[in-house]
């Protein structure tokens, strides 16, 4: 690795990639509104299933990037390159597996959850295709997290913006001159999939050169330090995972004609800019937490935790703002249905509050689980997950009958919760005595 980057070094490639990746989505939802609003909802449904699914994958990518930092950071990359070489294996498996779920099973799995009658032929059409090349998903976070862990953040950034190039240009060709729709769409995701992670794979194995260091440890104990640290956060992911997909099928039960579900697809695409910021911040963050804890070095690590929550919650409420002043030139891009737009714009106000409990969330969140502090969140997450958000939708939503603007203020109410238990949390100081190495 070369010399340790900057909060900033890490911060600025790894946001401008994540904005690239949810520019694949927002580009996916604008020309597919070209089809009809029923086609963005569809769409929307669908992925919140896939990701239901493929959080398994996240067992050893979150895992894996705590054990590569903080080798990295006692100056053991060799252990590093154990890891890279062991999520592999494992999300290699694991996705062919849940690859073939999807495929087969994709009409089953909507018709379990509940989706709305216009819905479910379109959304059944993406799950199968993207979710059955879901294990592209599997594999490209452990290539880029290895880059990333040592410091290489241009690669992954260029795999991304190359992937979202060719991924605009294939929804053109599919959608307009071919009249796809959202099997389309759904091709050209998969397509650009396989260019990313042809390109992190490639530079991760001329770029890194942590095989030729002799530090080694037992497989099995590498393995049991990944799933130490990952199988807690996946936990938490799968939970959040499970209580979208309950408030989802709250949603289609009290909208038969998907008009929130679809109002609510259009406000995650416009809030993932704002999402973008503080998943960055996270990410860089914990990279830093990672080398910091293996190089002991706790009090730096508790200053950069928190002054990247400061700026993360103070760029969240201007982006947000900015977003639900603007609402109605924004919405005009995706429909001119004046009652889509309307919804919309009190979903992006309700998502100010929302996004400062997030991007805390995240921030805090992922420093404790790269400490090795990974059991605290899945319990604060299976508390006030079901507890705020799943509750307080049916509450909010079917029993004061606020439908999607109900579900959003409980999303609000659950983030802005959990994030205040992790800064506890962190505050105590009691992730110092969890590293692993």
């Amino acid at each position: 690795m070369s010399e340790r980057k900057t909060l900033g070094q890490l911060f600025v490639p790894i946001c401008i990639e994540t904005i690239f990746f949810m520019l694949a989505g927002m580009v996916d939802t604008l020309m597919l509104s070209s089809v009809g609003d029923q086609a963005v909802g569809a769409v929307g449904t669908a992925n919140t299933y896939i990701g239901m699914f493929i959080i398994m994958y996240s067992v050893v990518s979150n895992g894996m990037m705590a054990v590569m930092t903080q080798n990295i950071g006692a100056g053991k990359p060799g252990i590093a390159y154990q890891a890279r070489q062991l999520g592999i294996i494992f999300n290699a498996l694991v996705g062919i597996v849940i690859s073939g779920i999807l495929y087969f099973c994709g009409g089953f799995i909507l018709d379990v959850v509940g989706i709305a009658d216009a819905l479910r032929q379109p959304a059944l059409e993406y799950l199968q295709i993207v979710g059955g090349f879901s294990f592209l998903n599997a594999l490209i976070p452990i290539f880029s997290g290895y880059l990333r862990a040592f410091g290489f953040m241009r690669q992954p950034l260029t795999a991304t913006i190359v992937a979202n190039i060719l991924n605009l240009c294939l929804n053109a060709v599919f959608l307009f001159v071919f009249e796809m729709g959202v099997a389309g769409v759904a091709i050209a995701t998969v397509i650009s999939k396989v260019l990313n992670l042809t390109l992190v794979s490639i530079a991760s194995m001329k770029l890194v050169k942590a095989k030729d260091d002799p530090h080694r440890l037992p497989p099995k104990e590498v393995f049991q330090q990944i799933v130490q640290i990952g199988l807690p956060s996946a936990m938490e992911s799968a939970l959040y995972n499970f209580a979208m997909t309950l408030m989802m099928r709250f949603l289609n039960q009290m909208d038969p004609d998907g008009f929130n579900v679809t109002a609510r697809s259009y406000t995650a695409q416009i809030t993932h800019f704002s999402f973008a910021i503080g998943a960055a911040l996270a990410q860089a963050n914990a990279i830093m937490t990672g080398w910091r804890v293996g190089a002991k070095e706790f009090d730096a690590c508790d200053r950069g935790t928190k002054k990247a929550a400061v700026i993360g919650i103070v760029v969240a409420i201007a982006v947000e703002a900015s977003f639900a002043i603007f609402a109605h030139p924004i919405m005009s891009l995706f429909t001119d249905n004046p009652a889509m737009v309307s919804l919309v714009q009190i979903l992006l106000a309700i998502d100010i509050f929302l996004e400062i409990g997030r991007v805390s969330n995240l921030v805090f969140g992922n420093a404790l689980k790269t400490s090795g502090d990974a059991l605290f969140p899945v319990i604060i997450g299976v508390v006030f997950m079901f507890l705020c958000a799943v509750c307080g939708t049916y509450f909010f939503g079917i029993h004061l009958n606020l439908l999607v603007v109900g579900a959003y203020i409980a999303l609000a109410l659950d983030e802005c919760t959990r994030a205040v238990a992790m800064f506890l949390r962190w505050q105590s100081g009691k992730w110092k005595e969890k590293s692993i190495v």
